[in-house]
Formats: structure tokens, sequence, C-alpha cells
């Protein structure tokens, strides 16, 4: 598989069936769908998708067509820029003026659900032949309040990746990621054992959860300055200061050009790095190490699954459902993966010898094993520019890991409960 080509944009912060698709049916289980507004010519599809991505949708979307030809509307997929794509469906689809379906990632579903309008529950079509077709916990992402409401398609997340020529055999423990970056560090020429953004709050949280922090426990309360995320902190803030092993400028940019330049042996980074790393270096991905500070826990960093979803007010749920279902089945995945580079969520791709035997996808997999789906809860979207501040602040060493995480729990406490007392004053 070319996985070192591009093939999809860095992880959004604010970002199974084959073929015998049960069609003799299709009147009866209609009937048991919604319906919306006046049907269109075709099943019109929203995605964000370019190069081999976009390719390789169009290329389902064709040979579904081919299938249901004369029993079903044809799909018709429709490219929407990212920037604009999530306020786009919030303004579009509860006014009818939308798709019938749209592929997103996860983490602005409870937003959408709670605004209402928007996003259609699937529950009644999945079957549990339909539920065992994914990896485990991807269908917990696409989950909101016990209500599932749309099919995992495939996931990302960080993972260790390391230059083979300088780190023969990757780190198991943190332990051991410093004794290497040590030994490998020159921080006068520039050279780096390890180098990662450590001052954004998405990579960070790898760490968080690994000592069992996180922004929001199971309970849906704000945890930011819980002891584990503080601990978390203090272990970034030693490598920063202490032991002297992180470059001073943490941007993404400057880690992908230490890498290519071999000034950096180790970065914390996702499968959308391989698309930037030099194609001369013969690179390695592993699960990150394990945190020797919190008992060898792992770390667990936070994955991002992209979904498909039907969209409310879809004029026929069901014909939207069996796209959806093909997309996120076996044909469907094996061709997003092996033609349009994704980690696919369903099982059934990883049959597929040339997936399931490639170094680099069963890395990202066992490490999506291990990571945790982003919170798909509406107020996660107020979480990140304070937290982001909040890393900058210790990293920096403008103040204590503690100070920073209580001041940005207090300002993410407020605007959640400024939004909760707005949502309650519109249903009054």
């Amino acid at each position: 598989m070319a996985w070192r080509t591009s093939h999809g944009g860095s992880p959004t912060k604010r970002s199974f069936l084959a073929a015998g698709l049960g069609l003799s049916g299709t009147a009866i289980l209609a009937a048991c769908g919604k319906s919306g507004g006046p049907k269109r010519d075709a099943l019109v599809v929203w995605h964000s998708y370019r190069g081999r991505e976009k390719a390789a949708l169009e290329e389902v979307a064709a040979l579904y067509s081919a299938q249901v030809a004369g029993k079903a509307r044809p799909v018709r997929c429709v490219g929407v820029p990212n920037d604009a794509f999530a306020d786009k469906i919030s303004a579009a689809v509860p006014r009818n003026k939308g798709p019938d379906l749209f592929i997103f990632s996860h983490d602005r579903m409870g937003g959408w659900v709670e605004s209402g309008n928007t996003v259609a529950a699937i529950d009644f079509f999945l079957s549990e032949q339909d539920r065992q077709g994914f990896l485990p916990g991807m269908l917990d992402a696409t989950t909101y309040k016990g209500v599932t409401y749309a099919l995992p398609l495939n996931f990302k997340s960080a993972a260790l990746i390391y230059n083979k020529r300088l780190v023969p055999s990757p780190p198991r423990t943190t332990k051991e990621l410093v004794e290497i970056a040590t030994k490998l560090t020159d921080k006068a020429r520039g050279r780096f054992g390890f180098a990662y953004a450590y001052d954004d709050y998405f990579f960070h949280a790898g760490i968080a959860n690994g000592f069992g922090g996180g922004a929001f426990n199971a309970a849906g309360d704000l945890i930011l300055n819980d002891p584990a995320n503080v601990a978390a902190s203090d272990l970034v803030r030693r490598w920063r200061s202490e032991l002297n092993l992180l470059p001073d400028d943490p941007a993404n940019s400057l880690v992908t050009a230490l890498f290519n330049e071999e000034r950096a042996a180790m970065v914390m980074s996702g499968p959308w790095f391989l698309g930037e790393a030099a194609k001369d270096i013969d690179l390695g991905i592993a699960v990150l190490p394990m945190i020797s500070e919190a008992n060898n826990q792992p770390m667990r960093p936070w994955m991002t699954i992209e979904a498909i979803y039907l969209a409310a007010g879809t004029a026929d749920e069901h014909e939207a459902w069996q796209f959806a279902k093909f997309l996120a089945g076996p044909q469907g995945s094996t061709i997003m993966a092996q033609k349009g580079g994704q980690l696919s969520a369903s099982e059934a791709a990883y049959r597929v010898p040339a997936i399931a035997n490639d170094p680099i996808i069963s890395a990202f997999k066992a490490q999506g094993a291990l990571a945790v789906p982003m919170p798909n809860l509406p107020e996660m979207t107020l979480v990140w520019s304070p937290a982001d501040k909040a890393m900058k602040r210790f990293t920096k060493m403008e103040t204590t890991s503690q100070s920073a995480w209580n001041d940005c729990q207090a300002e993410v406490q407020a605007a959640i409960n400024a939004l909760r007392a707005s949502q309650a004053g519109g249903r009054a």
C-alpha cells in the first residue's frame, strides 16, 4: 500500500455488509424509515476528501450505484471545503438544504444531536451483525447518550514514528524513551532524540489519559485540574526543562523539518505525518511507550473517528442507510483502505492480506486499540482554546502545571455554565 503519499489532513479539533443489499425487502423496510422532503434524482453525500480518498469514495459510490441500478437512486458525491464543512452542516441540514448523508469526524456529534434536526439516529437499522463488524470501541464513539448516530469509517490517532537508522528498536517505556533520547540529543547543534507538539492539547492527551486524566470523567464532569492531569503535565515539564530533551519550538512544522533532516530521531504524530515525511528515511511506526511514571500504564492518545451520518430530513432514510452500510461494510471499507489509504474501522478490511500484513497499518491499528475516542460532548468545543493556552503557560515555565490547569478549569467551567444557561433559556 502506498502509505508514503499524502492521504489525509491532520486531525480536526473542533476536528457491513457486502453486495447483498437485501433489496427484495426494500419496500417493506422503507415504510419503517422516516421520509423527508421530495427526492432528488441522486442520493447526495457531502465529504471533504481530496486526492486518493476522493477517488476511492467515488469508486465506492459508482460500484454501489451500479449494483442498485433500477432499484434505488445512484449516489452523487459532493466535495465541501473542510474548514467550512461543520458550519455548513449546522446551517443547511436543519433547513432541509443539505445532503442525504455526510462524512465527518465523530467529535461534533453531541452538538448536532442537542441542536436537533441535523443527524438521524440509526439504531433502528443496526443489526447485531452490523455492530460486530467494527473494531472494538468504534461504535462507542458514534454513540451519544445511548443512541447511535453514524457508522464509523476510519480512525486516526498519534503513535510513535521513528527513524530506523537512528533508533533500531523503539522504546517500550518512557524510561527507555528518555534513555534513547538523551543519547541522541545535542541541543546546541539542534539535534533531538524526541520531538512533538508538546504544547498542543491534542497530542498531550495521550500522556494525560495514560495517567488517568482527561477532559471529562465518565459522568461528563470537567476534570482538567485533576491530579492525574497535573502529574502528566509535570512529566512534560521535566522532559522540557530538567532533562532539556525537547526543542524550544514545538510547532508541528518544525517537528516535521527536524525529522526530515534527521535531527529528530522519534516524533509523536499520526498517519497524516506519513505524507510529509521524507521519502528517503526508513521510518517505523510503534505503539507509544508505556508511562514508567504511571506504573507502566499505556499512553492513550485521543482518536478521531470519521463516520458517515444520515442527515435529518433525508427523503428516504432506508435508502440512505443502504449506502452508508455499503460504504462502511466489507467492499466499501476495503476500497477505502487499499485505494484511499484509510485506517479502516471495519473488521472485514483486515481480512485482506495486503492490509493485514502491512506493518504500518498494523502498528496504527495496535495503537488505535489503546486510544480513547475524543469526547463527542457539545462542551468539548469549549475546551480546546483554553487547554492549549494552559499547555503553553506551563511548558514555557510561566507558571506551575497546577496553576495553569486551575485557571483553565475555571475558564472552561464558566463557559460551560453559560452554554447550559443559554440552552435552558432557549427551551423555556
